[in-house]
């Protein structure tokens, strides 16, 4: 049984040169998915779904029940709002709790502004 490194070397002589080898530097994995995830852009995703996961925590649970938060785009979260009145509260009275619960929980740079939609 011939192995690829054996294969490899009967080739370059028959070849009469040797091939050049590339080596590449060894990267730990974990390193390697970090640079990947930011490359695609998902570092956000990442902080939407812990967002999501931790909105009734943040906010209580009636206003969880009246608004979710829909996405996260340039440290700007978009939250859907069911009510015009839910939607004055928490613009007025809980947008600046909210916001300080947020960063304080996800950092200042991944949250730094709220808008509320209908």
């Amino acid at each position: 049984m011939i192995t690829p490194s054996t294969r490899r070397h009967i080739v370059e002589e028959w070849r009469g040169y040797r091939e050049p080898r590339s080596e590449r530097p060894v990267v730990q994995v974990s390193d390697a998915i970090e640079k990947l995830v930011g490359k695609l852009g998902l570092n956000e995703r990442i902080c939407e779904s812990e967002i999501l996961a931790t909105w009734q925590g943040i906010v209580g649970e009636f206003l969880a029940r009246h608004s979710t938060p829909s996405r996260l785009v340039n440290g700007i979260l978009h939250v859907q709002v069911l009510q015009p009145t839910v939607r004055y509260e928490l613009e007025t009275r809980w947008r600046t709790v909210v916001l300080e619960k947020l960063r304080e929980r996800f950092g200042k740079s991944t949250v730094r502004e709220i808008r509320f939609k209908l």
